[in-house]
């Protein structure tokens, strides 16, 4: 059964990328009347993206005066949650620190006091001065008209200057995120591999900065594929993964798959018509995506998929510029999942099925907590033990879903990679793919290996 378990999740993690696109193009439409329209400068894009990913706010606040002065109980909020992102650090405290005084006036002044002194109780050297420190770190950078310490600040303004302190402190600390990652370099060219997990939480961030600075330098990030901003590839995988010709999916399984269908849509509060359409595989895809995030809400698995790691780089490519390249596509990865026999089909929707059923039963949901053992894995840097985790269901992998999610996928990303690695076009590629195709015997590590490059670990590169 753990081993069942463990292919599941294994399997799912290799499909998760598209499950964002699934999940926001089709579950919350349904659940909701409009999609509001958030209130961020344009200033302060970049810097949001990467404090939504450290869940120290809640995205609702875009809606709702971002731009307007914050409240005592929006400065409450987040000065703890960065305290508590910061307390993961395990730093030692100050023996009986006395921290700076505050007004309490929600000024910028107010703001960046109480955010100093959540980091001023360690063991740090940050000075004295709460404005000194925080400019000279470059975490407060001011306007044109200086630093205007007592006017009112905003929700906006107080959320960068958190998100930057979090980012610069776990920089100081070589304390970010080490991934599964990998270099390789030939004739002039440079390769670096990330192994993804597509389904993330807030603790995957902040990155490593050497790591993001290698994706910084890079000239082009290269996905499996770009789910974002294809709208005539996406259009095609929805074709794929929905029945075309006035089929439903109680037509396409037995009643007792039907039965346990209904009861998993109700546990999630999804009307059963919402997803009639869909094919077997496609549901399961969600389904287990829900299920690892293991909250019940459809929102909140949006924002699991949201915080995925590839999501994050595609994100950071688009806001940067960054040209972006596909080694496989939409429309590959979507006729790859709906050539999968029926047979095998409903073999992934019953087991995705039991496994929800089982874990309501159960109270305890064993994809969830292997999910959490990967993350902190991923945290940690730890190929070895991330792979001999991942490989747990290897004897099971020949059947037609891992070959579908594997063999001729792999062998073929890699011809790609060898392709850049021997241009004459001299360029730096940061790739972002799955981590199965880089941590199990005969996927894209081995097979350059094997054609003669040096595959060396990231964080082990002088």
């Amino acid at each position: 059964m753990i081993q069942t378990k463990k292919k599941s999740l294994r399997n799912s993690l290799m499909t998760g990328l598209l499950v964002l696109m699934m999940i926001l193009s089709t579950i919350i439409p349904v659940l909701a009347n409009e999609v509001p329209t958030p209130d961020i400068s344009q200033w302060a894009v970049e810097t949001l993206n990467e404090g939504e990913k450290y869940g120290i706010y809640p995205m609702e606040w875009y809606y709702d005066g971002f731009r307007s002065g914050i409240s005592q109980e929006r400065i409450e909020a987040l000065v703890e949650a960065t305290e508590e992102k910061l307390a993961v650090l395990g730093l030692e405290k100050k023996e009986g620190f006395v921290p700076v005084s505050s007004k309490g006036d929600s000024t910028r002044g107010d703001v960046i006091t109480r955010l100093y002194n959540v980091l001023a109780q360690y063991e740090l050297e940050v000075g004295n001065s709460p404005a000194e420190y925080l400019q000279e770190r470059k975490i407060l950078q001011g306007t044109a008209k200086g630093l205007e310490l007592d006017n009112i600040c905003t929700t906006e303004q107080a959320v960068v200057l958190a998100t930057r302190l979090i980012k610069d402190t776990y920089g100081l600390l070589d304390a970010g995120s080490k991934g599964l990652a990998w270099k390789v370099e030939n004739n002039g060219n440079t390769v670096y591999l990330l192994g993804s997990i597509h389904i993330g939480s807030s603790e995957l961030y902040p990155i490593d900065e050497e790591l993001k600075q290698a994706f910084d330098e890079s000239d082009v990030l290269v996905v499996e594929a770009n789910i974002l901003n294809q709208q005539a590839g996406l259009q095609y995988f929805m074709q794929k993964a929905t029945y075309q010709d006035g089929t439903t999916i109680k037509d396409a399984v037995s009643p007792e798959t039907y039965d346990k269908l209904v009861e998993v849509l109700a546990q999630y509060q999804i009307p059963v018509e919402a997803l009639a359409q869909f094919k077997p595989w496609s549901l399961a895809n969600n389904l287990q995506v829900l299920s690892m995030e293991n909250s019940g809400d459809m929102a909140q698995a949006a924002q699991s998929a949201n915080l995925g790691i590839d999501v994050y780089f595609l994100l950071n490519a688009y806001l940067t510029q960054k040209p972006i390249a596909e080694l496989e596509g939409i429309e590959l990865q979507a006729d790859l999942f709906d050539g999968l026999t029926m047979e095998t089909q409903l073999e992934y929707l019953n087991g995705v099925l039991d496994g929800i059923l089982a874990a309501e039963d159960s109270g305890e949901n064993a994809s969830a907590e292997l999910l959490k053992q990967w993350i902190e894995m991923w945290i940690n840097g730890d190929v070895e033990e991330f792979s001999d985790s991942f490989g747990s269901a290897e004897e099971a992998s020949q059947d037609e879903f891992s070959k579908m999610l594997f063999g001729e996928r792999d062998k073929n990303m890699a011809e790609k990679i060898k392709a850049m690695l021997e241009s004459e076009e001299k360029g730096t590629y940061f790739i972002v793919v799955g981590a199965g195709h880089l941590v199990q015997p005969n996927t894209i590590i081995q097979q350059l290996e094997e054609a003669g490059y040096t595959v060396e670990l990231f964080n082990e590169v002088e």
